[in-house]
């Protein structure tokens, strides 16, 4: 759905147009399960024994009504969405909100949690596109379904860079009218095995579980029925909760009639999967397959457009949390919340086309489907305990809460684990990469801020004042800004210092040191100004949430504007020839990286944990970039650690030789 559908209505009133933007970007994920969910769950009744195939079904329909109300139902829509950060969900946002606590390995968590996600992202739009696109083999069973794939794939990612604004408006009706095609066409064969509604009953999913020979390997396929669940959560902060929970009821009403209706046609047709016919084409009429076909890719696309959109905020956010190095991030609508983030995008594409060129089919990619995303909605219920005894929940319900999802989601696990070799190993390699660059981006940063040394910069004000009268130094810039994580108030890095007045003196008529200090509030968007030297050094402190995006660029400049409308620096330039005209003054940023750290001085795991740091900022974009600051007024220095202490030998002078000429 359009960022621009988004912005005309109250995320927090439930309202018409909130309940289709719901739809539209919340429900894809989940909505397209029914495309391959039963098919996965006849394909697993191979290993169950001589289970009466009447049973088998009403039992798996019975896991999949109690998994949608126990996990999606309870868990998500009315427990999850209640943990808003500001309005704003996902499992980042859920660690902002309990990171305070006593509890440092929470990041790692946040980190298995989100790397996961990112893991799913990748196979959620093989599997539903493919998936969709094999209806076609019904008229010809030599449908080139790889190639299909591909090429509607390629063109998903390559518009993103142009943006979607334009057709996202489309996103919620095309929605509505794919759950009404899955409630109808389902409600349509009820009638004919009236004994599905059993299902509603538990015990036939109790009967199954504990009669089947392979229980395990059913409930790995069950499970794919609500791997949209978590972005259900994620996309919190698009919709707000009262939408997504009234849109969620009419949805989980159309997925029940759908399952309802392909296992009632299955009972009818119990060699259908074997022959190829996928049952949810088959519940339709002959004259609806190519009609459902197309609607199925469209759906398929939108899901797949959702969950890339949801990686583009999952990658920002974790670049504020620290986990992700910054990156270039482009706004192609001209709309803040439909974000385009470059590389991810094109690396996504990639992992994408792997996927799908190993897999060949829909069926082999249900193993690697559901592993990651049941290790993401562990992380989750881990967090979520944490974030209900911050809440002061009691601690019967929290415990409680934690026992009855631990156990359920360990068994999901378990069921999705013994498929490891099946194609699960694809998916946790991917998340595995993502997770050890997360840990070794946060923990790089550590090891490198034990390094870096800061200094009371009102130390160094008598000398800069004299630098700026210094008339035998050429003036460097009238305005000088530099890049500072310290967080006193007082301090700043000595590779600044040692930037100004050491490496090449640069004499300018004001220095900026620009800092930003993240919020737990995901929205704050404010700064204050401190005056170190009255006229000469500034420090600017931005004050920003983990939604919003770090342009340090436009911030500043908007910054500049406001001190010169204050009367606080010149409006005009400081040189005689410019300022006649009234040429603004001219800024520079200076970028100090490559800070050396002696071998000497780190563990084997400390070296190891920067050797990586250093391929994921490889991977990462150049600094000026990442911050939108253009390339023109950049300068990109490199500084050793002053001070630094290394023990060793001091090498010896034997001899001083002095030749007259």
């Amino acid at each position: 759905m359009s960022e621009n559908s988004i912005s005309h209505f109250d995320t927090k009133k439930l309202t018409a147009v909130g309940v289709l933007v719901s739809l539209g970007i919340v429900f894809g994920d989940i909505g397209t399960s029914p495309l391959y969910v039963m098919k996965a769950i006849v394909n697993a009744r191979k290993e169950t024994g001589n289970l009466p195939f009447d049973e088998y079904i009403e039992g798996a329909l019975s896991c999949i009504i109690w998994t949608l109300t126990m996990q999606t139902t309870v868990k998500y829509v009315i427990i999850a969405l209640r943990a808003d950060n500001k309005g704003e969900g996902g499992i980042l946002a859920l660690y902002s909100l309990v990171k305070k606590l006593k509890k440092k390995w929470l990041y790692v968590v946040a980190i298995i949690g989100a790397s996961t996600l990112v893991a799913d992202s990748i196979i959620t739009p093989s599997l539903t596109v493919m998936s969709a696109v094999e209806g076609l083999k019904i008229f010809s069973p030599h449908t080139p379904v790889v190639g299909i794939t591909l090429v509607i794939l390629a063109i998903v990612f390559i518009v993103q860079q142009f943006g979607t604004a334009s057709i996202g408006k489309f996103f919620g009706p095309v929605m509505v009218l794919w759950f009404l095609v899955l409630g109808g066409f389902g409600s349509m064969h009820i009638s004919e095995h009236l004994e599905v509604l059993k299902a509603f009953n538990p015990y036939y999913a109790y009967n199954l579980i504990t009669h089947s020979p392979s229980a395990i390997v059913i409930m790995g396929a069950v499970f794919l029925c609500t791997t949209g669940a978590e972005a259900l959560y994620s996309d919190l902060g698009h919709c707000g909760k009262r939408n997504i929970r009234v849109s969620w009821i009419f949805v989980k009403i159309m997925l029940i009639l759908n399952y309802l209706g392909q296992g009632a046609w299955l009972l009818s047709n119990p060699d259908a999967v074997a022959s190829g016919i996928n049952p949810m084409f088959g519940i339709m009429p002959v004259w609806a397959i190519l009609p459902g076909v197309i609607l199925a890719t469209a759906a398929a696309i939108i899901a797949s457009q959702s969950v890339i959109t949801g990686s583009f905020t999952m990658f920002s956010e974790a670049m504020s949390v620290t986990f992700w190095p910054n990156q270039q991030i482009d706004y192609p609508s001209g709309i803040k919340g439909q974000m385009y983030i470059p590389r991810v995008n094109w690396g996504l594409m990639f992992l994408c086309f792997i996927v799908v060129i190993y897999f060949q089919k829909s069926e082999a990619m249900e193993a690697a489907y559901g592993l990651t995303i049941t290790i993401t909605m562990l992380m989750t219920t881990t967090l979520l305990f944490f974030w209900l005894r911050r809440n002061k929940a009691t601690r019967v319900f929290a415990l409680g809460f934690l026992a009855v999802y631990l156990f359920i989601e360990l068994g999901f696990f378990y069921a999705n684990v013994i498929k490891f070799f099946d194609g699960g190993w694809l998916t946790m390699v991917l998340g595995g990469f993502i997770a050890v660059c997360m840990y070794a981006w946060y923990n790089g940063r550590s090891i490198k801020g034990k390094f870096i040394k800061f200094v009371k910069l009102d130390k160094y004000v008598p000398v800069i004042k004299e630098l700026k009268l210094d008339e035998t130094i050429p003036k460097y810039a009238t305005n000088l800004a530099f890049l500072s994580r310290a967080k006193r108030s007082d301090e700043v890095e000595a590779k600044i210092i040692y930037s100004i007045i050491r490496k090449q003196p640069k004499r300018a008529d004001h220095y900026f040191i620009l800092n930003i200090i993240n919020q737990e509030d995901p929205f704050t968007f404010n700064y204050t100004i401190d005056e170190i030297m009255p006229g000469t050094i500034y420090r600017i402190n931005f004050m920003l949430g983990f939604k919003i995006d770090r342009r340090i660029n436009d911030y500043f400049d908007q910054v500049l504007e406001d001190m010169m409308e204050e009367g606080s620096i010149p409006s005009r330039s400081s040189h005689p020839s410019l300022r006649s005209y009234n040429v603004p003054p001219d800024l520079k940023y200076v970028i100090i990286d490559n800070t050396y750290i002696n071998d000497t001085l780190l563990t084997v795991k400390e070296k190891i944990t920067l050797n990586i740091y250093n391929f994921v900022k490889y991977i990462g974009s150049d600094d000026f970039k990442a911050w939108g600051i253009s390339a023109h007024n950049v300068v990109v220095e490199s500084a050793p650690l002053l001070d630094q202490k290394i023990i060793t030998n001091k090498i010896q002078q034997v001899n001083f030789r002095r030749y007259d000429s």
